[in-house]
Parts: structure tokens; C-alpha cells; sequence
């Protein structure tokens, strides 16, 4: 094998011309890592957000920066103190966002990041699960509490996070309501939604006694969230910080998810796939020397699932 590999990486921060596709050393695995041979990685909002520099001053990345924070792949080597995983194993994560990513044909991964890969799902299926079903799960289930007969609003419920967040609210108990356009109203349905507001159409502000907001989008959408819920309610966002004194004038409580690692949830994320109680939609998928294609798809804001990186087959 060859001590150089594929990666997509930015040496400065910028528009997606700053993508650049270069030979650099296999990364060697630490202690507690393990090797991954990239099958699969997926595109999400905030892989391009870093590459224009946005969250710099949260992450302070050091460039050149491998982007891409979902993976799925085989272990191709682990460290001397790893003992849950082995040589071969099938295994997906969401990993440290902060170390280099998986626009790669080789990642290191902690150990503890990563999980056995759900058997019944495709490499590109799996690659699509971590990073926005763990944002869903932490959100609705370790911020929000969300508890069965429970009434949750889910924004933007065609998107990957929303696609993962009506699943398990469902899998929960509660009613959803959620918001997207006419086009995609059979989708969310498909997946559980019990009522759909078409945002081109209707007001959502207009919904009363909600227990649960989940907010994926910000701006005037969480602004005009707060009427909605009920006193003693819950705000979860994950894309700006609510402002707390909105909440309290209102008599209900906010919350702000950045998504981290969690192998125990990926195992329990894929005990429901291999269930078949979580369906993974794939919107559009491309190769490594296509990740600008892949960036433009994501900001679009118009992806109806997942997008998919292919890395090797």
C-alpha cells in the first residue's frame, strides 16, 4: 500500500474554489484511534460553513483542513490500547470536528467515536446517518426531553436533520407537526409526520400548546416559534443560540445543540435501522473530484436527504 492517499482539503478559507484534491500521507492511528478506509463520507451545512470560515473562531482549525465529519468505512488499522474494535470491521462515525475529516480515502477516528455500521444499510446509507440523526437525537431526546403524547413542531422536515428528528419523535410518542413545502409533503409523511404546514402557504406561528420547537433553521422561523409553544415549553436550535430572555418572557425554556460524538448512540441508532424503524434518504451522491458539486448541492438548501460522497468502492 502506498503512504499516500486522496483528500479534499482548503488551505484557506473561502467560496468552494478554495476545494483542493491532494496526495497527502495516510494519516497513522494514535493510541486510542483507529484507521478507517473511507467507503463513503456525506456533505453537511457545516462543512461548508468551515470552509468559508464561519465557525473559526468557535474551532480554530489548523489548515490545510481535510473537510467532512460522517464516515463509513472498514478498519484498516487500530492503536495499541483499542480493544472494542478490530482489523475489518464495517463501522460509521461522526468524528472529533475539530481534527481532519473524511473527503479522504483514509481517517483516523477515536475509537469511542466510532460504532459497528447498521448491517442493513448500503456504505452511502450509513455515511448518512451520523452527523444528522445524532443532531436529531440529542436535540429531541437529551435537550428537549421529549416524552410520549407530547406535541413537537420539527422545522424544515424534508432536510436530512428533519428527515432524522420526525423518525424519532415518532419513535417517542409525540404528535409532529412539521414544516415544509408542498412538493415534499408525501415525504414527510412517509416518514410519520402527523400534520405538515406548507411554508409557501400557511403560518405555522399560528399553532398553540406545543410542547417541543426543534429549530433548524433560525432567524424569523425561531423568532416566530416562541408563540407556538405552551408555557413550561421547550426550544431546542440548532443553528443559532435563542436568546434566553425571549424565553423566559414567554414562560418556556431554549437550548442551543452542537452535535457531538456518541458511540453509544450510533449503537442504538443502528439497532432502529437494522429494524427498520430509520429510513435513510439519500438525496444525489458524487465522488471526491466532485465535493465543489457536492458543497453547491448543500447550499442550495434544496437537498431531500443525504449527499453522498463516494470514496472508494
Amino acid at each position: 500500500m502506498s503512504n499516500l492517499m486522496k483528500a479534499v482539503q482548503i488551505n484557506s478559507f473561502g467560496d468552494r474554489n478554495v476545494l483542493m484534491l491532494n496526495d497527502i500521507a495516510i494519516p497513522t492511528p494514535a493510541d486510542n484511534e483507529i484507521l478507517i478506509k473511507v467507503k463513503s463520507a456525506s456533505v453537511n451545512p457545516v462543512d461548508w460553513k468551515i470552509r468559508e470560515g464561519y465557525l473559526q473562531p468557535m474551532l480554530n482549525h489548523l489548515l490545510p483542513l481535510t473537510l467532512g465529519w460522517d464516515v463509513s468505512g472498514e478498519v484498516a488499522a487500530i492503536g495499541k490500547n483499542v480493544d472494542n474494535l478490530k482489523v475489518g470491521d464495517a463501522v460509521y462515525s461522526r468524528p472529533d470536528i475539530t481534527k481532519n475529516g473524511s473527503y479522504a480515502e483514509y481517517q483516523t477516528v477515536a475509537a469511542d467515536e466510532a460504532a459497528i455500521k447498521p448491517n442493513s444499510l448500503t456504505w452511502q446509507e450509513a455515511a448518512g446517518v451520523p452527523l444528522a440523526a445524532l443532531t436529531a437525537w440529542q436535540s429531541l431526546y437529551e435537550f428537549a426531553k421529549l416524552e410520549a403524547g407530547e406535541r413537537a413542531l420539527i422545522h424544515a422536515g424534508s432536510g436530512a436533520v428533519g428527515q432524522f428528528a420526525i423518525q424519532l419523535a415518532k419513535l417517542r410518542g409525540a404528535y409532529v407537526y412539521t414544516t415544509t413545502s408542498s412538493r415534499n409533503t408525501e415525504l414527510v409523511k412517509s416518514l410519520g409526520a402527523d400534520q405538515t404546514i406548507d411554508y409557501n402557504k400557511e403560518d405555522f406561528s399560528e399553532l398553540k400548546d406545543i410542547d417541543v420547537v426543534f429549530d433548524t433553521i433560525g432567524g424569523d422561523t425561531q423568532a416566530n416559534s416562541w408563540k407556538t409553544l405552551k408555557k413550561g415549553g421547550r426550544l431546542v436550535s440548532v443553528t443559532e443560540n435563542p436568546d434566553h430572555a425571549i424565553a423566559t418572557k414567554h414562560g418556556v425554556s431554549a437550548s442551543f445543540c452542537f452535535v457531538q460524538p456518541n458511540r453509544e448512540q450510533l449503537e442504538k441508532l443502528a439497532e432502529l435501522a437494522d429494524a427498520g424503524k430509520l429510513k435513510v434518504n439519500i438525496d444525489s451522491e458524487f465522488t471526491l473530484d466532485q465535493v465543489a458539486e457536492a458543497h453547491d448541492r448543500s447550499e442550495t438548501g434544496r437537498a431531500q436527504g443525504k449527499i453522498i460522497i463516494n470514496v472508494s468502492a
